[in-house]
């Protein structure tokens, strides 16, 4: 029995990694992280290749956690941050064996201290390391009867605190991007929306409902008294050992306030530009036009779109010391060491065209405003780019063309618009395929239709069958697809003689310009995401 072989040779053995690809990941792990945790995340392996060969070789079963009954009694005999830290859970107990579902069933250290620590002779299996922390936060929560014992207790121990604590964590766990908290009539939700998506996790009784929301206004230094009116504020905290900024935003509800809590996950928020899941011809499109010393820039898209995210690895990537990057946001959402941030406050007069006025006083060489809202914002921040500054900022329309027409609307002079558009990219979020149940198929003859419309031979497309790792869904984690229009010369004669956007559009067919859909249809096809995901987001043209 290979009883104590190491992770890396077991997987070598099994020819599912090479020598190289172990060291890689052993240098780019970090702090504690585990070896297999790195090989998944490095794209190695899939998290399921991972659990059939440490099955296969260790002759240790899998189970999965979603469908299995874990008896509640065993769950106290491990503490919740044992369980957290070592990504393991009790499931059974027979006689004196206890079973331990463990993402990393070979790691003797956590067998050695539970055999220690409960007297029990411990019998390893194996699950996902998504399933188990879904499991610890389902079965570790506060039950009712808990609320209840403890509603005498200290008031620094107080369930609310214990609670509002527990739905942090487990958001961060399960990558949330927002949490709801949402009075019913008789009831409270907790839903979290996890890749675009979302669910209901938990249903807490009414009489929580007070002492929740109390906890996260003073979290969020929110006025207390003040039910009847929307709050907004913004907590830094860190969650299990990594710092997250969550925004509040309360609002009055026939039922009581609603609580929606963004969650920004600093750990995560350095994206570079290679993160973004640019293609290659896109990527160099898109350094070019921010590597000019002026223009003005600008991304296009939904809310939720990853507008934000492009605009800060932008910005990291232009990040130096010889450069003043001057920002006006509304809310700064990533603080980023180096730049200069400064919050709109509306209520003061400080608006995005007062901010912007203000910063071209600065010096600066380069500027990001969060938002063109309005006429006078844009026009500033038209002029500025035409004065030297290279000007990055967001807008709301539905393609990258349509931005040029908007522009127009916003009653900016036409010439100006011509001068200083550099480029514009317009993105969208399209759902990722669960690489653990990925299965190829044949496209149906509608299928090949919308391939071949835009030139693109496919005999073979993928989908997600739905696993343990992805909830059944098909689907885990998101990525972008894009589309970059370079204004040339070309198009700004068409602007200036009055051109229309369908002329503009043909000579961007003709130049060869990747639409939405083209970026979109190309990611399908390599089996990043389902044609689905794309055709809901992308319309067909």
């Amino acid at each position: 029995m290979n009883k104590r072989k190491r992770l890396g040779d077991l997987l070598k053995d099994a020819g599912l990694i090479t020598e190289e690809q172990v060291a890689e990941a052993l240098a780019s792990k970090k702090g504690d992280q585990k070896l297999g945790d790195m090989l998944v995340e490095k794209g190695y392996l899939t998290e399921k290749q991972l659990i059939e060969a440490l099955e296969f070789q260790l002759g240790i079963p899998h189970v999965s956690l979603f469908h299995y009954p874990i008896d509640s009694n065993v769950i106290s005999i491990v503490s919740k941050e044992f369980a957290l830290r070592n990504f393991l859970i009790p499931i059974e107990r027979k006689g004196d064996e206890l079973t331990v579902a463990m993402n990393n069933p070979m790691d003797y250290f956590a067998i050695d201290d539970l055999r220690i620590s409960t007297g029990f002779k411990i019998s390893p299996v194996i699950a996902t390391r998504n399933e188990i922390l879904q499991a610890v936060n389902r079965h570790y929560n506060l039950t009712d009867s808990d609320i209840e014992d403890e509603q005498e207790q200290d008031p620094e121990e107080a369930p609310a605190i214990k609670l509002v604590d527990q739905l942090l964590e487990a958001g961060v766990q399960l990558k949330a991007s927002d949490i709801h908290i949402d009075p019913q009539e008789k009831k409270v939700l907790v839903r979290y929306r996890i890749d675009g998506v979302l669910r209901t996790e938990r249903t807490l009784p009414k009489n929580l409902q007070n002492s929740l929301i109390a906890r996260v206004k003073i979290l969020a230094n929110l006025n207390i008294t003040e039910s009847r009116l929307p709050q907004d504020g913004r907590i830094k905290m860190n969650i299990n050992k990594s710092p997250v900024d969550l925004r509040i935003s309360i609002l009055p509800t026939v039922y009581g306030e609603k609580v929606v809590i963004r969650v920004l996950d600093l750990s995560n928020a350095m994206s570079t530009m290679e993160d973004l899941g640019f293609n290659k011809i896109n990527t160099q499109k898109y350094k070019n036009l921010i590597d000019q010393p002026s223009g003005l820039v600008l991304i296009t898209g939904p809310t939720g779109s990853g507008k934000s995210s492009t605009l800060y690895a932008s910005l990291n990537r232009l990040n130096t010391d010889d450069v003043n990057i001057i920002t006006v946001e509304d809310p700064v959402e990533y603080q980023i060491q180096g730049l200069n941030q400064v919050q709109v406050n509306s209520a003061i007069g400080l608006t995005f065209a007062n901010g912007l006025r203000s910063i071209l006083r600065q010096d600066p060489n380069i500027v990001m405003v969060g938002e063109i809202r309005d006429s006078e914002t844009a026009e500033i921040a038209v002029r500025a780019s035409l004065t030297g500054h290279l000007v990055l900022s967001t807008i709301h329309t539905n393609s990258a063309i349509a931005t040029i027409p908007r522009l127009f609307d916003m009653d900016i002079e036409p010439y100006l618009v011509v001068s200083s558009l550099a480029g514009v990219v317009s993105q969208r979020l399209v759902r990722k395929i669960c690489r653990d149940c990925k299965k190829a198929h044949d496209p149906t003859p509608m299928e090949r239709r919308v391939f071949e419309r835009r030139g693109i031979k496919t005999d073979v497309i993928y989908k997600g069958q739905g696993c343990d790792s992805c909830q059944n869904t098909g689907y885990r984690g998101r990525m972008a697809i894009q589309e970059v229009l370079v204004i040339d010369d070309e198009i700004r004669n068409l602007m200036m003689n009055n051109g229309t956007m369908d002329q503009v559009r043909r000579y961007c067919l003709k130049e060869g310009m990747l639409f939405l859909m083209d970026d979109g249809l190309l990611k399908a096809k390599k089996g990043l995401t389902t044609l689905e995901e794309v055709l809901r987001v992308a319309k067909v043209e």
